[in-house]
């Protein structure tokens, strides 16, 4: 009785170190790499700090990354981060900075001397589209009612938005109309130093429309507070299958405010490529999956020349549309 107890127990105990070795076999196999450090040019609870805690969360649950640490260094719109990293190249091939469509509007305006040329190009991983709006109880159900409301009455067909003139809203107002075929010029831009504000104008019917990110749009459409009539997708978004994109509508105007990873200049090639495949990989794990749903993502995953292509592309829209308007 004895021996057969002591057979049991032994036979238990190796049937756990075998499953331990399996997790502990299985765990090496995933990893690409030890450890990952973010580097954040914003405060907490913004939206580049999401994006890397996210990210470092997905990778690190999934086993694809040992562990991951975050450094958060505000100032000069990203300006104060990036040139952190340029400056201490070397010492940097570890971390990971954040960054979105701002990196290429405060490039071109100048306000830090510094472009996304400067640094290695991981990968873009996020976006978010932006929308067009109205109020729930405006007569303009589509695109095509709000361009009559403008043909009809210019002035009074303002559009709104929770950024200053030459911002990221403004912008991509002018992005739509001009390629509805009106003069971004002379279209009424209002802007509000947030969104919320740029919501109560808009419920006021101060403005009668409002230039707002998708994910935004769809929590306040979902409540019942807007209609949401246009994206800048080149096809429907999933979480607003309703949602027309302007492409539907005769609107050649596509937009979406990426977010992505670089590295320090010089950075090792083979440490760009563990990046690279660390990322790639994630994409296929139900944490990232989990991530991105809480946070309402789009996934618009392009690595390396890739990524180059597409910043160099929206580069070349958003500066000839600066040009045209007077902000370059």
């Amino acid at each position: 009785m004895t021996t057969f107890k002591l057979g049991r127990r032994a036979l238990i105990a190796a049937a756990m170190a075998a499953a331990s070795f399996g997790s502990a076999a299985q765990a090496q196999e995933t990893q690409i790499l030890d450890s990952i450090h973010f580097l954040i040019p914003g405060g907490a609870g913004g939206g580049w700090d999401g994006t890397a805690r996210g990210t470092g969360e997905a990778l690190t649950k999934s086993g694809i990354v040992g562990k991951a640490s975050y450094e958060n260094m505000s100032g000069g719109g990203s300006g104060k981060a990036i040139g952190y990293l340029i400056e201490n190249a070397e010492s940097n091939y570890g971390t990971l900075l954040v960054n979105s469509t701002p990196i290429v509007i405060r490039s071109l305006t100048g306000l830090f001397p510094h472009s996304f040329r400067d640094l290695t190009l991981v990968a873009g991983t996020v976006g978010d589209y932006a929308a067009i709006v109205v109020g729930k109880d405006s007569p303009v159900n589509n695109m095509t009612d709000l361009l009559a409301a403008y043909d009809a009455n210019p002035s009074g067909t303002a559009i709104g938005g929770g950024s200053v003139p030459g911002g990221m809203d403004h912008l991509v107002a002018a992005l739509v109309m001009e390629a509805a075929g009106k003069d971004a010029l002379e279209v009424k831009y209002i802007p509000y130093d947030a969104g919320g504000k740029a919501m109560a104008a808009l419920l006021s019917g101060e403005i009668a429309a409002l230039s707002t990110g998708l994910s935004e749009a769809i929590d306040l459409a979902e409540a019942g507070e807007v209609k949401i009539i246009g994206v800048t997708s080149d096809a429907r978004v999933p979480a607003a299958p309703d949602a027309m994109t302007m492409k539907e509508q005769g609107i050649d105007a596509g937009f979406v405010n990426w977010r992505g990873f670089f590295g320090a200049p010089g950075m090792p090639a083979e440490q760009t490529a563990k990046y690279q495949e660390a990322i790639a990989k994630m994409y296929d794990t139900p944490e990232w999956e989990e991530v991105r749903a809480r946070n309402g993502w789009v996934n618009i995953h392009n690595s390396g020349d890739d990524f180059k292509a597409f910043l160099e592309d929206q580069e070349k829209t958003i500066g000839d549309l600066m040009k045209k308007m007077g902000f370059l």
